[in-house]
């Protein structure tokens, strides 16, 4: 696996790119933002926002897909209070939705917004969910179509001229073989998932191409009619994970401090993830298949921003990531309906390269053993 020469990021990522150097795309993004003229970038912002009042054909200016969490507060207070907007927050509802994701997402509707709620059907979705599970050990798959789509489908049905997104991969992960660098949001439907289609979920018994309306969206059709979208991320300089948070906890986003364990999550920062118990699980089996979980993208996005040194990182992926409480674990098997004997046999049928046993029979990994 090839790790970044600035950060310690692993090639291991879909989409991600790196330069002849081996620097990758996210850390190439923090260097070209001391480079870029922010000034000008917020004048086409509010052209952009300019344009959306002067074209609307509805009642909303701008539709928004938001969590209710750190990233999608502050977008909607932009929108609202610096571009003046009138907006329609799209939210697409989690599967296993917690009580701290649930309080934040009514804390941004009492903030003064329309709020268009979405839900697939659950009983489809579990079929997704078990589907992905099996085929690719990605249980969250099927969830990131309805996670997007949802905001283009609401956009188109309501005459709104403008999408606004949070972040673009492709600049805060360094994911830019699938999106690019550029604002245009619209692109999304070549994220790493959404570029595959929906078509393989047709054949699963039960599932018809009417239940999955809000996977899919039309780009051709939105830009035939003239819709831009955007992340607004681009646009705005202070934008970060650490910055996000601390801006959406004076609106009332809630942190989630109680009885928060790294050990069991396996992460460290207790201000993102908090809508679905679904994700511990989740990035475990990513650490399962890439070699790296959500504690290496944490750790990845402090040292980036100076917060913490090489050594600090590493020293907190070695001791986090990857790691998930069997509750969490078991709590998935439940929904399911899998025992936790099955659960383990698909899980290391999915074990990446970097994945050894040792003398007593456990898993170690060697790519995060090696880092120094």
């Amino acid at each position: 696996m090839k790790i970044c020469k600035k950060c310690i990021q692993p090639d291991s990522r879909p989409g991600i790119y790196f330069d002849e150097n081996g620097v990758c795309g996210a850390c190439l993004w923090k260097e070209e933002m001391k480079s870029v003229d922010w000034s000008l970038r917020e004048k086409e912002l509010h052209d952009i926002a300019e344009w959306a009042k002067k074209t609307k054909k509805g009642n909303y200016d701008c539709a928004i897909g938001i969590s209710g969490g750190k990233d999608s507060t502050r977008q909607a207070i932009v929108a609202r209070d610096v571009l003046g907007l009138r907006c329609l927050l799209v939210n697409c509802e989690p599967e296993d939705l917690t009580d701290v994701g649930r309080k934040n997402i009514e804390n941004l509707k009492n903030l003064g917004f329309d709020v268009s709620t979405i839900r697939p059907n659950p009983e489809i979705m579990k079929k997704l969910i078990k589907y992905d599970f099996y085929k690719r050990l990605n249980p969250v798959r099927p969830t990131e179509f309805p996670l997007y789509s949802s905001t283009y489908v609401m956009a188109e049905r309501f005459l709104i001229p403008l999408i606004i997104q949070g972040e673009n991969p492709g600049l805060t992960l360094g994911a830019s073989l699938t999106v690019g660098k550029d604002s245009n949001s619209l692109k999304a439907n070549q994220l790493e998932t959404l570029s595959k289609g929906i078509q393989e979920y047709l054949e699963i018994n039960g599932v018809e191409e009417k239940d999955l309306f809000f996977f899919t969206y039309n780009r051709e059709r939105l830009e035939k009619n003239g819709v831009k979208g955007i992340w607004i991320q681009y646009f705005l300089k202070e934008w970060s994970f650490r910055g996000n948070a601390e801006f959406s906890k004076k609106y009332g986003f809630t942190w989630n401090v109680e009885n928060f364990d790294p050990n069991a999550v396996g992460y460290y920062m207790s201000f993102a993830r908090l809508d679905s118990d679904m994700v511990p699980v989740n990035q475990m089996l990513k650490c399962i298949k890439f070699g790296f979980g959500q504690c290496m993208d944490d750790a990845c996005y402090d040292l980036r921003e100076g917060r913490i040194t090489r050594e600090q990182a590493i020293e907190l992926v070695k001791k986090y990531d990857g790691k998930c409480d069997e509750k969490y674990i078991k709590q998935f098997c439940n929904y399911i309906k899998i025992s936790l004997d099955e659960f383990w046999n698909v899980v290391n049928k999915f074990r990446g390269p970097m994945w050894e046993k040792d003398t007593k029979g456990n898993w170690k990994n060697k790519f995060v053993e090696s880092l120094n």
